[in-house]
């Protein structure tokens, strides 16, 4: 396992993360436990997970199935990096979701809780919220530092100026900030490459992809269409029909390559610089063991260059739209 640094930060993380959206619900937690100690053994070292996360479980769900994985002991947390997010509305109740200083105090403490541990790595919002202000925002995260309770301030689905005004507004209380990025990031899906990536370039944010095979169709959706292995429904199917020609290219260039069409997606993003690591969420131990294929997956310029073609990217903006 390869390592790299989160952002500009001094933290060290594996080229995969592991996310755990699947867990509690399509990974009962024996399986989930299963696939947290098989990670364990290929050396990935950054888990992500969130409040809401659950399911069928309950809202808290996951990371309660997180916090029992850790309490087996055997270093589990000690060599984990840590990251889990917060937004979301987990009862209905007034201040129970968004960004105050209330919820920030009260929904940290009730994932640490949870999760059976005294710090969290990285703390993440998982959506911008417009009406706090940054200041009210940063003053409880610092204080949150200050007691130990987290050591990394992380952003999820923000645009390029929320990560720009989170930035400047933390520089200015002489504080860290931010350190990563979570958004949707594939071969289909590269519209962050407008503004995302470049805020977080010049900001020192790692990018971390979520859905870095769109719900599937990076993986031989085709294929296994061809066999009745899936049959799509709702607005993948829909997406399935409006890329199926480029889709059809892609798997066929795969084949060619000699590679899995998911392992050629992760290696892709594995080759943007901006990545540090694509969130990968199993519901099995051999679709961790895909995962983790990818990352012998070398491709050359002339490769990257095929793929663009296919999904074709964007630049940053304004040249994208403009001069």
């Amino acid at each position: 396992m390869d390592y790299t640094h989160l952002g500009r930060s001094g933290l060290e993380v594996s080229r995969l993360c592991l996310g755990t959206m699947n867990f509690g619900h399509w990974a009962p937690e024996a399986d989930a436990h299963a696939i947290m100690d098989s990670a364990r053994g290929y050396g990935i070292n950054y888990v992500d997970t969130a409040n809401v996360y659950g399911d069928s479980t309950g809202k808290g769900g996951t990371e309660k199935i997180i916090g029992n994985w850790f309490a087996q002991g055997g270093a589990r947390r000690e060599g984990t990096v840590l990251a889990t997010k917060l937004y979301g509305d987990m009862s209905g109740l007034p201040n129970e979701g968004k960004l105050s200083a209330l919820n920030i105090r009260r929904a940290l403490d009730a994932s640490l809780t949870r999760l059976q541990t005294d710090y969290i790595d990285v703390y993440q919002f998982h959506h911008v919220d417009r009406n706090t202000p940054w200041d009210e925002i940063w003053q409880a995260m610092e204080t949150a530092v200050a007691q130990g309770k987290i050591l990394y301030a992380g952003s999820s689905n923000f645009a390029g100026w929320h990560i720009a005004t989170a930035q400047a507004e933390a520089k200015r209380r002489n504080f860290t900030g931010l350190v990563s990025e979570q958004s949707i990031y594939n071969l289909l899906t590269r519209d962050i490459e407008l503004e995302v990536i470049p805020a977080a370039v010049s900001n020192g944010l790692g990018i971390i992809p979520w859905s870095p095979l769109q719900g599937g169709l990076l993986g031989g959706v085709l294929r296994n269409e061809r066999e009745g292995k899936r049959r799509l429904e709702g607005k993948v199917a829909e997406l399935l029909e409006k890329n199926r020609p480029a889709i059809g290219q892609y798997e066929d260039f795969c084949a060619e390559l000699g590679h899995q069409p998911g392992d050629v997606g992760l290696a892709w993003l594995l080759h943007q610089p901006a990545v540090t690591a694509p969130i990968v969420g199993p519901r099995t131990l051999d679709q961790l063991d895909a995962a983790v294929r990818a990352l012998t997956v070398s491709l050359d310029a002339e490769a990257l260059a095929r793929l663009d073609e296919i999904f074709p990217g964007r630049k940053p903006a304004p040249e994208h739209y403009a001069w």
